[in-house]
């Protein structure tokens, strides 16, 4: 993956800080509520409720691989600000882009309390995505996904919520599972998941004809990390079997294949993840 393209200035470099208040409150409540809408095991957000105080020195002096590690997500936030403007531009629309938060172990958002045994998330109600970048060597050891492109799916992904929720999608799929029983709620988190991987594609595929920043073997880095975050490949893990009705962000082969549909289709309408029978 080349890194020639320029780095986006809506970084919040939160490492080294410690969330003003750990799980407890309205917060940890509304954080709890959205884990459940992004299909976030909840157990991963349980704490004593303990106060914490915030670290007014700011940010912790960090090592010049981490400072490497925070150019490489300003790069990609980049290209994702980039691409998603033009995109949105060309339907007429104005993109207005999110921040992205780095974190170390722990975070407060507008959706309350978030640690980095949730992994990645994105917060609607103050347009973030929060990343611990410790998930990338997660990405690499537990996972078994290396490389640079598999990080800039990750992100891509996230971005790819913050679009679902700028065009409405969110709000009508939260929405809908309020109403639904607990099997469709799930579906429809399946579904929501699946469109964020089609529209990380998306933005692969645009961003390849606006850069020309692509190696070979990256869109294969791409299309493993997101096959082995699939549902079903973490149930296995942590389980030894698995439940296809707890499902919340699709199994290996239909993470991997919407991406690819996203990333050959090159529209936001090739990931209608909603309009299929079983996606």
């Amino acid at each position: 993956m080349q890194l020639g393209g320029r780095r986006s200035g809506n970084i919040e470099d939160r490492r080294g800080m410690s969330p003003a208040v750990v799980g407890g409150g309205i917060g940890g409540i509304l954080l709890l509520l959205v884990a459940l809408f992004f299909g976030v095991d909840p157990g991963a957000l349980t704490n004593s409720g303990r106060e914490t105080p915030v670290n007014a020195g700011g940010p912790a002096n960090t090592a010049p691989a981490d400072e490497a590690t925070k150019d490489f997500v300003a790069t990609v936030l980049g290209y994702t600000e980039d691409t998603w403007s033009d995109i949105f531009r060309r339907s007429g629309m104005r993109y207005r882009e999110p921040k992205l938060v780095l974190f170390t172990g722990a975070v407060e958002s507008a959706c309350g309390f978030g640690q980095a045994a949730m992994g990645p998330f994105y917060c609607p109600p103050d347009e973030k995505v929060y990343l611990d970048t410790s998930f990338f060597q997660d990405l690499k050891n537990r996972f078994h996904s290396p490389g640079d492109f598999a990080q800039a799916y990750v992100i891509a992904h996230e971005v790819g919520h913050h679009v679902q929720n700028l065009l409405g999608i969110s709000d009508q799929v939260h929405v809908y599972q309020q109403q639904a029983r607990r099997e469709r709620a799930n579906d429809a988190s399946v579904r929501l998941e699946l469109q964020a991987d089609c529209f990380a594609g998306v933005w692969a595929t645009h961003t390849e004809q606006m850069q020309k920043f692509l190696d070979p073997g990256d869109v294969d880095e791409a299309l493993n990390a997101a096959s082995m975050i699939g549902d079903d490949r973490l149930q296995m893990q942590s389980r030894g079997y698995i439940v296809p009705e707890s499902f919340t962000h699709g199994t290996a082969e239909q993470r991997a294949r919407w991406f690819n549909k996203g990333f050959r289709g090159g529209a936001i309408s090739s990931c209608n993840t909603f309009n299929v029978a079983n996606p």
